[in-house]
């Protein structure tokens, strides 16, 4: 018997030094990736105009894309030099937040767009938890303000895009997409401050709906549900930027995982954890998911094994099961937690991580933004630098359970 149990505790010893091995190594490349982050952001601030935002780089050219303040990812910028300044604490960095927050904040009245989650709370949001400010609390309110004024009480979902041609809505059509699952983050907020519940019923509202109509018996999920803004009837279910409306596009798969791991997080409701586990179930065994964890654009896209990667979305995905691994035990934790880590080992390598002073000054690189319309094809994405870092920050701070 003592023989067994010292065989036994040798065996112990060996796994714990070897997994406490694997975590060392990944730990050391995210410190060495965040700090090449750090060098890459400088790089790109002193090549950005003035009052524009990164979107992509133009490798042909040599040239940044950048949009204004009103374009839907321009939270990313000011979020990801929030994250890097919370590691690094450079006045470079705060000097260059401070300038594009001032800019920034003009869009806390801005109706015109669901996207008031990703501009405004990755950047105010970022911001106000790090250093909270009576400023950034009343922008952050007036956001989610505007961001409520385009609730359909009659559908029970905010409305995405407004209703044109190009995203096959006519007049009385009201659009939503997954991606907007991420917004709902800020109506939280808003009523933890306020005490409002107003905002978490709208919140709630949206998920619940978009939990019965976006997704398939799978739990693979359209991109794109068209309702009826006066009855509230489904007029079509599509998959805008997939490879077909009846494919899984895989950045849409990963805005489906994160959002309904927040909701989790700030409800409670075990609804919204078993919807969270079922997509990160369909997500990480689909036959078509690569050995890497690096998903091909679309899940079902035709030239598989040839297709495009999309960085971005391992990204979101990696920093959704970074979190979501805290709300479950056992098996179910340590496969989260390890296909997190298979995500990140093969990310932070120079396959999809660029070498300073090139991509324009981005981090990640192989994104795809809009395949069908050959937008942002194989480069990098505001919103890859962002999930990647914020990924890398939750997987280093971590409690250790």
């Amino acid at each position: 018997m003592k023989n067994q149990f010292l065989i036994f505790l040798i065996i112990q010893f060996v796994f714990n030094s070897c997994t406490q091995t694997k975590e060392n190594i990944l730990k050391a490349s995210i410190d060495a990736t965040l700090l090449k982050a750090s060098s890459q952001y400088e790089y790109m601030m002193k090549n950005l105009p003035e009052g524009q935002y990164p979107k992509t780089y133009n490798a042909t050219q040599d040239k940044l894309e950048t949009s204004g303040s009103e374009w839907w990812c321009s939270g990313f910028y000011p979020g990801s030099l929030l994250y890097l300044n919370e590691e690094f604490n450079k006045p470079v960095f705060t000097k260059e937040i401070d300038k594009v927050l001032n800019d920034l904040k003009r869009e806390q009245y801005n109706k015109t767009t669901h996207d008031l989650g990703f501009m405004m709370y990755c950047s105010f949001g970022n911001a106000e938890r790090l250093n909270p400010k009576p400023e950034y609390k009343e922008i952050l309110m007036n956001s989610a303000k505007s961001l409520a004024s385009r609730y359909n009480d009659t559908v029970k979902c905010i409305r995405s895009w407004d209703s044109a041609s190009w995203n096959k809505a006519g007049e009385d059509d009201l659009v939503v997409i997954i991606d907007n699952m991420m917004n709902l983050e800020l109506l939280f907020w808003a009523t933890h401050y306020s005490g409002d519940s107003t905002y978490y019923k709208i919140a709630v509202n949206h998920a619940d709906k978009t939990m019965v109509n976006h997704f398939r018996s799978d739990y693979s999920s359209y991109h794109e549900v068209i309702y009826d803004e006066n009855t509230g009837e489904i007029k079509a279910q599509i998959t805008n930027q997939g490879a077909a409306d009846d494919s899984s596009w895989a950045r849409g798969q990963a805005w489906g995982l994160y959002g309904y791991v927040v909701m989790y997080r700030e409800t409670k409701d075990q609804k919204y954890l078993q919807q969270a586990n079922a997509i990160a179930k369909y997500i990480l065994y689909h036959p078509n998911m690569p050995k890497d964890m690096i998903p091909y654009w679309d899940f079902n896209a035709p030239n598989i094994p040839n297709a495009l990667r999309d960085s971005s979305a391992a990204a979101i995905i990696a920093s959704a099961l970074i979190e979501l691994k805290d709300y479950v035990d056992g098996e179910m934790k340590q496969e989260y937690e390890q296909k997190a880590e298979t995500i990140l080992k093969n990310l932070l390598t120079p396959e999809y991580i660029a070498e300073v002073g090139t991509n324009g000054g981005f981090v990640l690189k192989h994104g795809v933004g809009n395949m069908p319309n050959n937008s942002e094809v194989d480069v990098p994405l505001t919103y890859g630098d962002y999930y990647l870092i914020e990924a890398m920050m939750r997987y280093k701070n971590q409690k250790i359970n």
